[in-house]
């Protein structure tokens, strides 16, 4: 289910191949693409007083992906390339996108080796809940959510103080979580793992505004989803 459009006229839709949507805030512009047979959601982050960028996922068509960069930024500028988790139809195009654009690489700790050895690419950064990655003058938190792998990362933005939506926070979640659930995993110890993440690093400690960025399909809210949480833990996924 897509949220309500936000007055800014961004409501987290792309179709494979279709244009770029656009979120413009105080101090980042965010870029949201569909990628890959898999409809991969692709993610652009771009630091408005200086133009750092940082990609999460570059999962596939390393072409339109390196037409994102350009657009967020004329000289092609990449700063960093977060991958959330290990699977590889979230990181078909890292080697490409690291050759051309020089990007440092980011992945969780516990899935940083698997994530270098599918793409073939040196892993720069080691991810732990807490961590901070910097973009610009942005800094994005780094979200642990265990479980639909061991190393999976979410990163999260807050808006500054003098924005619009003072202290509202953005969450680019990977495959953790997603409109009507949280993502798959195999097996009971997985999910009670990825579910303890899920709420107590994300619906415990942000408000029902904060907007969801999933790695596949349409974008969500916390309070669209909150309501749904005991119905997941009972089902069992």
């Amino acid at each position: 289910m897509t949220p309500d459009r936000p007055a800014d006229g961004y409501d987290g839709h792309v179709e494979p191949g279709g244009p770029t949507a656009v979120r413009v805030l105080d101090e980042v512009v965010l870029r949201k693409v569909s990628v890959g047979p898999l409809d991969n959601n692709a993610y652009l982050v771009t630091c408005r007083r200086d133009g750092a960028q940082l990609l999460v996922d570059a999962a596939a068509d390393a072409d339109r992906l390196l037409a994102l960069v350009r657009e967020g930024n004329g000289a092609a500028r990449l700063d960093t390339v977060v991958t959330t988790h290990r699977h590889g139809d979230h990181l078909g195009a890292l080697r490409s996108v690291v050759a051309v654009t020089g990007a440092h690489v980011a992945a969780g700790a516990d899935d940083a080796d698997a994530v270098a050895a599918a793409a073939d690419v040196p892993v720069t950064r080691r991810l732990h809940a807490g961590d901070l990655l910097v973009v610009g003058h942005v800094t994005l938190e780094v979200v642990a959510l265990r479980g639909h792998t061991p190393g999976s990362v979410a990163l999260v933005y807050r808006e500054p103080e003098h924005a619009a939506h003072p202290g509202r926070a953005h969450v680019l979640t990977g495959d953790s979580l997603f409109p009507g659930g949280v993502g798959k995993t195999h097996g009971p110890d997985d999910f009670a793992r990825l579910w303890h993440d899920v709420v107590t690093h994300l619906f415990d400690r942000f408000d029902d505004d904060t907007w969801i960025y999933p790695g596949h399909g349409d974008d969500t809210t916390l309070g669209t989803e909150r309501p749904h949480l005991a119905a997941w833990r009972a089902r069992g996924w």
